[in-house]
C-alpha cells in the first residue's frame, strides 16, 4: 500500500493528498480477503436443511440422470427455479464430488467476480481508491457473507445484471468499432441473468435501462445497442431451456404444466402474494428498510455521508445537469444508472412478497455509490465541516456498535466461564417457537449460558475485534490517514466474519441433518439394517433435505406433500413417496424395515402417533431417528 504524501505542512484547513494502493496491490488484497472469508468457508458446515440441500439435490439429480432440462428434488419435478445455478453446481459436482465445497464453489467464485466487476466499474467511473473501497465493501459486508452461506442464486443474478448494466454504458460511450462488442456482451449477460432468476432480471434491467436512456437521450442511439441481432443472441441463449422445459412438463395439477407454474405462478402470482402454495412471508416495511443497515454493515454507516455528498453535488450542479443530461461523462452516467437501478430493486421488493436476501441485486450498486461518496468526503475532510461531521458520526456509530457487541459477548463469556464445552450446541438451545422463525440467524436469540460455552472461541474473537478495531479506525481517521482508517474498518469486519463462520459451523448439527444420513450409512455398513430399508422423513422435505442428498437416494415423505413438493407430485409419473399418517401406522413394523427421521417441530406429533412402538437410533439437536424394530444384530 503506498504511503500518503504531503504537499506542504498540515494546518487545520489542509489535509493529506490521499493515495490509493497500486492496482496490483489492491487486487492482491481483495483476493486475499476473498480467500480468508469465502474460500476457506467452503469446507464446512455440511449442507443445511431447507433451501441449501434442496437445491443441491436438484443439481445432484442432474449429474445422476443427465437431465439438464427438468429439475427434480427427491425424484419429484421441481419447476419453480431457473436452471443456470444448478448447471454450474452440477458441473462442480462432476469435478469435486457431492460435497459442501462443490455445492458452494460457484457462489464463492461469483462473489470474487462481483468484487472484481465493482473494482473495474468504479475504477473507470471514479478512481482507484473508490474501486478499492468498492471491492472491500463487497467482500466484507454482512449481507454478502450471510446470503452466500446457502445455495441461492442472488449473487449470480447480481453479477450478470450489473455486468449487463456496465456493458450498456460502455456500448453507449465506446467508439463505433468497439460498441458492438459491449452491446452483444450486454445481451448475453442479460440472457444469463434470466436463466439464473427468471423474468425479474428483465424487469430490473429493462426498467432501469429504459428510464436511463429516456433521461439521457440514449434512446436516440438505440442502434448502438444492436437491438435486432442482440435480441436474437438473447433468445438463442435464454429461449431453448424454456421451450424444452415447457414441452417436457405438461399435465400437472388442473392440467397446468411448466409454462403456467413457472411464468404465472412463480412470477406474477408470487409478486401479488397469491402464489400456490402460499409459503412465503412479507417482511414488515420497517424491517424491510431498516435491515439494510445490517446487510450492508459496516459500510451502511456511511450512508448519511453519502446522502450529504449527493445533495451538495446536486445543489451545486442541478441546473447544469438538467440542461446537459445528454452529455454526462461516464462518472455521472454511472451515478445516475446505479441510483435508478438500486431504487427500482428496493421499491419492487418493498411492494411484492419478499425475503431478506431478495434485494441482494442492489448491493453492488449501493456499495459503489457509498464508496464514491466516502472518497469525496475524505478528500474534503479538512475544509468541509459537514463531510467531516458525518464521517465522524459513522465512526462514532461503529464504535458504539463495537462497544455494545464486545460488552454483550464479554458478559456471555463471563457467565459461561465455569460451564463445560459441549460440541453439539443444538442440544443446548432453548428452541423457543422455532417454527415461527423467518429471519436469518434467528437462533442466536435462543442462546443460553450453556450453549454460549460452545461459542467461546468465536465470541472471544469477535469481542476483541470489536473492542479494538473501531477504536483503531477512529484514531487513524482523526490523524487524517483516511485510506488506513477505511481499510481498518474492512479488516475489523473481516475478522468478525471469520468469527461468525466459526459460530456458523458450531450451529451445523442443528441446521443440517448430515449426521443422521451418516448414522444410516454406518448402520448399513455394519449390517445392523438392510440397505433396502425404507428411509422416511416426517413432514415437509425441507426439514431434512440434507438426508436424501447425503444418502444419494429418494426418501419417503410422511405428511410431506406440501410446499415445493406439491405441484410436482401432481404429475402422473411422480414417484409414490408420499405417505399419510394412516399409511405409516399400517406399515410400521411390517414388511421392509422402516427408518423414520423426525424433525424437532414434529416430535410431539410422532410421539402421539407411534407411542412407544419405536426404537430410537439417534437423538441430536432435538431431531430423532427411529426404526420400527430392533437392529438386526
Amino acid at each position: 500500500m503506498t504511503n500518503s504524501t504531503l504537499s506542504k505542512p498540515l494546518d487545520r484547513a489542509e489535509t493529506r493528498v490521499i493515495s490509493a494502493p497500486r492496482r496490483s496491490t489492491a487486487l492482491a488484497i481483495l483476493t486475499g480477503l476473498w480467500l480468508i472469508i469465502f474460500f476457506s468457508a467452503l469446507f464446512s458446515p455440511p449442507l443445511l436443511d431447507d433451501a441449501d440441500a434442496t437445491h443441491s439435490n436438484a443439481a445432484r439429480y442432474m449429474v445422476q440422470t443427465g437431465d439438464l432440462v427438468t429439475l427434480h428434488v427427491n425424484g419429484v419435478r421441481y419447476l419453480e427455479k431457473a436452471p443456470l445455478p444448478y448447471w454450474l453446481v452440477a458441473a462442480s459436482f462432476r469435478v469435486f464430488g457431492f460435497n459442501t465445497f462443490a455445492a458452494h464453489l460457484p457462489q464463492a467464485i461469483g462473489v470474487l467476480l462481483l468484487a472484481l466487476l465493482g473494482f473495474r466499474w468504479a475504477s473507470r467511473a471514479f478512481d482507484d481508491r473508490t474501486a478499492f473501497y468498492t471491492g472491500l465493501g463487497i467482500l466484507t459486508s454482512a449481507g454478502v457473507f450471510l446470503f452466500t452461506r446457502v445455495f441461492i442464486p442472488e449473487v449470480l443474478l447480481t453479477l450478470f445484471l450489473c455486468g449487463a448494466l456496465y456493458c450498456l454504458l460502455r456500448a453507449l460511450e465506446a467508439k463505433p468499432g468497439q460498441s458492438a462488442k459491449y452491446a452483444y456482451m450486454m445481451w448475453a449477460l442479460l440472457a444469463l441473468a434470466v436463466l439464473t432468476k427468471g423474468l425479474v432480471a428483465l424487469v430490473f434491467f429493462g426498467g432501469a435501462g429504459l428510464v436511463y436512456l429516456t433521461l439521457t437521450g440514449g434512446h436516440k442511439r438505440w442502434g448502438t445497442l444492436k437491438p435486432f441481432t442482440g435480441t436474437l443472441l438473447f433468445l438463442a441463449i435464454a429461449a431453448p431451456w424454456h421451450i424444452l422445459a415447457g414441452l417436457r412438463n405438461t399435465g400437472g395439477m388442473n392440467g397446468h404444466g411448466f409454462f403456467w407454474f413457472y411464468f404465472v405462478n412463480e412470477h406474477f402470482l408470487r409478486f401479488l402474494g397469491k402464489r400456490y402454495p402460499k409459503d412465503y412471508n412479507k417482511l414488515p416495511g420497517y424491517l424491510f428498510w431498516s435491515l439494510h443497515i445490517v446487510w450492508l454493515f459496516p459500510w451502511s454507516l456511511f450512508i448519511p455521508a453519502a446522502v450529504v455528498v449527493a445533495v451538495k453535488r446536486w445543489k451545486s450542479r442541478a441546473a447544469t445537469l438538467r440542461d446537459n443530461l445528454h452529455t454526462l461523462n461516464f462518472k455521472h452516467q454511472t451515478t445516475l444508472l446505479l441510483a435508478l437501478y438500486s431504487a427500482l430493486v428496493l421499491v419492487f421488493f418493498s411492494i411484492s412478497t419478499n425475503q431478506e436476501y431478495y434485494t441482494f441485486p442492489a448491493y453492488l450498486a449501493l456499495l459503489i455509490l457509498i464508496a464514491a461518496a466516502l472518497v469525496r468526503a475524505e478528500d474534503n475532510y479538512a475544509e468541509d465541516k459537514s463531510s467531516r461531521r458525518w464521517i465522524t458520526f459513522a465512526h462514532a456509530a461503529f464504535a458504539v456498535v463495537g462497544i455494545g457487541v464486545s460488552l454483550t459477548l464479554a458478559y456471555g463469556l463471563w457467565r459461561s466461564r465455569h460451564l463445560p464445552f459441549v460440541p453439539d450446541i443444538g442440544d443446548l438451545l432453548a428452541h423457543r417457537d422455532v417454527g415461527d422463525y423467518t429471519l436469518s440467524m434467528s437462533h442466536l436469540f435462543d442462546l443460553t449460558d450453556a450453549s454460549f460455552a460452545a461459542l467461546r472461541l468465536p465470541a472471544a474473537l469477535a469481542a476483541i475485534t470489536f473492542a479494538v478495531g473501531p477504536a483503531i479506525a477512529w484514531l487513524l481517521r482523526s490523524k487524517r490517514r483516511h485510506l488506513a482508517a477505511t481499510t481498518a474498518i474492512a479488516l475489523t469486519s473481516t475478522v468478525f466474519l471469520v468469527a461468525a463462520h466459526i459460530a456458523f459451523v458450531r450451529f451445523g448439527t442443528m441446521m443440517s441433518s448430515e449426521n443422521f444420513a451418516q448414522k444410516i450409512q454406518q448402520l448399513e455398513a455394519a449390517h445392523a439394517i438392510s440397505p433396502d430399508s425404507e428411509i422416511m422423513l416426517y413432514g415437509d422435505q425441507a426439514y431434512g433435505s440434507s438426508i436424501p442428498f447425503y444418502l444419494g437416494k429418494m426418501v419417503y415423505l410422511v405428511e410431506g406433500r406440501s410446499t415445493s413438493m406439491l405441484f410436482g407430485s401432481t404429475f402422473p409419473d411422480a414417484p409414490h413417496i408420499f405417505l399419510t399418517n394412516r399409511d405409516l401406522i399400517d406399515t410400521w413394523g411390517h414388511g421392509p424395515r422402516k427408518v423414520l427421521f423426525v424433525p424437532l417441530e414434529k416430535r410431539d406429533a410422532v410421539d402421539q402417533l407411534l407411542g412407544n412402538d419405536k426404537v430410537l437410533l439417534l437423538d441430536n439437536s432435538g431431531k430423532a431417528l427411529y426404526t420400527d424394530r430392533p437392529l438386526d444384530h
